[in-house]
């Protein structure tokens, strides 16, 4: 049995996702709502992999942003907390682990805090705006902007400091860009709102960055490396709104190539072939009598003159939008379809098979016909099986892409 020491010390352990809390406060009856309250989906960037903290018991850690300038407030409360001369145990430092990812200038006096809750009366977007829409959410009509800046407009640097923030807790891996890097855009989406006082306010609701990188020999590929749509806001399409904002500010530019993706996570890349397959859908190109036919050296160059859509992607979008085409309780067209799908995504697999072979024959020559066979390829039986799975899996990301454009509105 485990001793009274170690049982207390046991209970002022907490799981950080857990006592980490954020609000967008828009006024003052936010700070003790909890319908304002969400929660990070990692911690782990700041707390390290097993996302604990030691030595407080009933721990809340608070990280307050206002709504619009993202004015920030850190502070903690707990109820216990663990005694370094009785115990022999230092508590975490919680505050200075997360202050050093922070912007500068953090309030950890709440009524400072609330007092600069005044400067979003005059805060307004930095940069050009490109995009204007509303969303009915609930039968509520919301009104939201989506703004390009870059790093010239006076104050948007300290801005975007404090909104890339967020991507510690919501995307795998983050980094930090290179703010003086002049060849970084900035999209960044607002929610339009009125007060009761009948005053015009923008909070913030998300944003993305786009590097253009040089591509030969005088064109340059965009390529989107941020994109992150606030917890509060989500499941609203205004991720898709986002995106098509992007793509409409580079589609029509000569010198553009094409617009890719940095390591995509699954929900963005959901996102994209969403966004992409309803695009591609107006092309000529992409129309279901076409899609049958397979994918084409056409569907590559509409989806790329018109859309700046690469082969990859396009390969992607095709077989999204033929398996919408597709009448799946018809056998025959059914497995036309997913043999199409399984050839694509066994060309690895032959392409390794290939350099094995080569790599055999060559060893037989030198070894002249001692050679033994021994690589790391499965059995015929167990790719089998591999690629059915992997098969699989692409189908029911492809359905959920499909049920999503029978629902698709023109934006």
């Amino acid at each position: 049995m485990e001793d009274a020491i170690t049982a207390r010390l046991k209970k002022l352990v907490s799981n950080s996702n857990e006592a980490l809390e954020f609000r967008l406060i828009r006024d003052l009856d936010d700070l003790n709502s909890k319908e304002a309250v969400f929660k990070p989906e990692m911690t782990y960037q700041v707390f390290g992999d097993r996302e604990i903290i030691f030595g407080y018991g009933e721990l809340n850690v608070q990280l307050f942003y206002s709504a619009g300038c993202l004015e920030t407030y850190l502070g903690m409360t707990y109820k216990e907390k663990v005694n370094e001369k009785c115990d022999g145990v230092e508590a975490d430092e919680v505050l200075t682990k997360i202050a050093t990812k922070l912007a500068p200038n953090v309030h950890y006096s709440l009524s400072n805090f609330t007092n600069s809750l005044s400067k979003d009366e005059t805060f307004i977007p930095y940069g050009e705006l490109k995009h204007s829409f509303s969303v009915n959410d609930q039968g509520a009509k919301r009104q939201f902007v989506v703004y390009k800046a870059d790093m010239n407009y006076k104050g948007f640097k300290e801005y975007h400091q404090r909104v890339q923030t967020f991507l510690l807790w919501y995307i795998d891996a983050a980094l930090f860009i290179d703010l003086d890097d002049d060849q970084w855009q900035y999209f960044n989406l607002f929610e339009k709102y009125t007060t009761p006082m009948g005053t015009t306010r923008y909070a913030t609701v998300g944003f993305a960055t786009v590097y253009r990188y040089y591509a030969y020999p005088q064109h340059i590929r965009p390529r989107i490396a941020q994109f992150l749509i606030l917890p509060p806001f989500r499941r609203m399409g205004l991720g898709t709104h986002l995106l098509q904002t992007i793509y409409r500010e580079y589609i029509g530019r000569e010198e553009v190539k094409d617009i890719t993706v940095e390591s995509p996570s699954e929900v963005f890349q959901r996102l994209r072939n969403y966004v992409d397959a309803l695009n591609c859908s107006m092309l000529p190109s992409f129309e279901p009598e076409n899609l049958r036919q397979g994918f084409s050296d056409k569907m590559i160059i509409e989806a790329r003159d018109h859309l700046k859509i690469n082969k990859k992607q396009a390969r992607i979008v095709y077989e999204i939008l033929r398996l919408r085409a597709t009448n799946v309780a018809n056998p025959e067209e059914y497995q036309a379809y997913r043999i199409d799908v399984k050839k694509r995504l066994n060309i690895p697999f032959k392409r390794k098979q290939n350099e094995e072979l080569k790599i055999e024959r060559a060893l037989k020559n030198v070894n002249k016909g001692t050679y033994t066979k021994e690589n790391g390829l499965p059995s015929d039986e167990q790719r089998k099986e591999i690629l059915q799975q992997e098969y699989e899996f692409l189908e029911e990301e492809y359905k959920m892409v499909v049920k999503r454009l029978e629902y698709a509105v023109d934006l």
